[in-house]
């Protein structure tokens, strides 16, 4: 038998951060909400909230927690940035990257609610662990979407793989209680571009004859990878949609493009796309980060960079646990007030997952850059990695050396 038509998924979770808030706090359905900037005195004040006997007494005591009680985007001062806002909230122009103190000034009654990641990788963990009882073959794209091979799954080929797709799409909601958009096409390139035409909580499907209707006449941008500058660019020439891309010569392309992305950009516009749907790959590396709510000075506020960064080292030693891996390379990020980065690494001996470990050899990497500006932002990094459960299969004698680092992380607060 000839083999099937390819069916490639794109799935999106909407709106991924606000949602899970909005699972936590119900009452806030229809309104204005942003995610983004740190925890402050407002949100433990919510904490307290739900603790009092009457919120615990409700039954649900988040729900019990009043409207007025939460945090007003007008009352924020920072620089902190959203990291994602309700379908409300984007009808005031707010976005994702958007700073906050410009969002207060669009929509100053919004609600504004911490970043909670530890909560949203919780979901994410629970969607895709959904999908795969029913589609094998997942390609892990991020805390919120995936890719998925429909091709040879049942249901996959029915309506282009709209059948397919519903099933994935109630399953994810009785699971999760959250909703996603699926765009389902002949490949990646397509089907990233076909969920973003129906949202929220819907299917787009696309065949190969739908290429001039559908896709022909958007802007180059919602090519998966043309980003400002190209388009840009791209604009300078008068090329505005990916049909105007696609009426441009090949080798027109390469020559103001370059070889490689004039070839890429002629074969995208014309809908043609022959990656696989990677079901394994192996992470380069592991990192956190944080960008500050105001400067910080090494000297002057040592305590509380030292408490962030031995947070930093934990959770980047809890996600390499997590996940089964360990690493030798272990590095800092730092950006300063005028927005210079300096980076520094140091790779040891052995492997790690050690929280101990990953905070004594970055604080080592931190002794080796000058400290007289203030900073804006600070990071941890762990390359070089390999699976925990080969480094105990191939090196024996590495795994005495993992056992014994197992220490708690000093608390001195110090951060060199």
């Amino acid at each position: 038998m000839p083999p099937l038509p390819r069916r490639i998924a794109h799935l999106d979770m909407d709106a991924f951060y606000a949602s899970v808030e909005l699972l936590r706090y119900p009452q806030l359905k229809g309104l204005p909400v942003v995610i983004g900037g740190g925890r402050r005195a407002v949100d433990d004040a919510l904490s307290l909230l739900e603790a009092s006997p009457a919120a615990q007494a409700s039954g649900n005591p988040r729900a019990f927690i009043p409207i007025d009680a939460f945090a007003r985007l007008k009352d924020y001062a920072g620089r902190g940035v959203i990291t994602t806002a309700t379908y409300a909230a984007r009808q005031f122009g707010i976005g994702s990257a958007m700073g906050l103190m410009k969002a207060a000034k669009l929509c100053p009654q919004a609600i504004q609610l911490p970043v909670d990641f530890e909560e949203y990788r919780r979901f994410s963990r629970l969607f895709k662990a959904t999908i795969l009882q029913i589609a094998p073959q997942l390609e892990d794209r991020g805390v919120d979407e995936v890719y998925i091979d429909f091709t040879n799954v049942p249901g996959g080929q029915r309506e282009g793989g709209r059948v397919l797709a519903r099933l994935i799409q109630k399953s994810i909601f009785d699971a999760t209680g959250l909703t996603c958009s699926v765009g389902v096409a002949p490949n990646k390139l397509l089907a990233k571009m076909a969920s973003e035409f129906n949202k929220p909580n819907g299917i787009s499907i696309v065949f190969e004859a739908d290429l001039q209707t559908l896709v022909w006449p958007l802007a180059c941008r919602k090519i998966n990878g043309i980003g400002p500058k190209a388009d840009d660019k791209l604009l300078g020439h008068g090329i505005r949609t990916i049909g105007e891309l696609a009426a441009k010569d090949l080798q027109w392309l390469i020559d103001n493009f370059g070889q490689s992305t004039g070839a890429w950009m002629h074969a995208a516009a014309w809908g043609r796309d022959e990656r696989p749907v990677v079901t394994e790959s192996e992470p380069v590396s592991m990192s956190r980060e944080t960008t500050f709510e105001r400067d910080l000075h090494a000297v002057h506020d040592r305590a509380e960079l030292g408490a962030i960064f031995t947070r930093l080292c934990e959770q980047v030693a809890g996600d390499l646990q997590r996940k089964g891996y360990v690493g030798k390379t272990i590095g800092i990020k730092l950006r300063f007030d005028d927005f210079r980065i300096a980076t520094r690494d140091q790779t040891i001996d052995h492997f790690t997952a050690d929280a101990h470990t990953l905070r004594q050899v970055a604080g080592q990497c931190l002794k080796r850059v000058p400290l007289q500006q203030r900073l804006r932002l600070i990071g941890v990094r762990v390359g070089t990695l390999a699976k925990r459960s080969e480094v105990f299969a191939e090196n024996a004698p590495g795994a005495p050396q993992l056992a014994r680092e197992q220490q708690a992380v000093p608390q001195t607060g110090q951060l060199f």
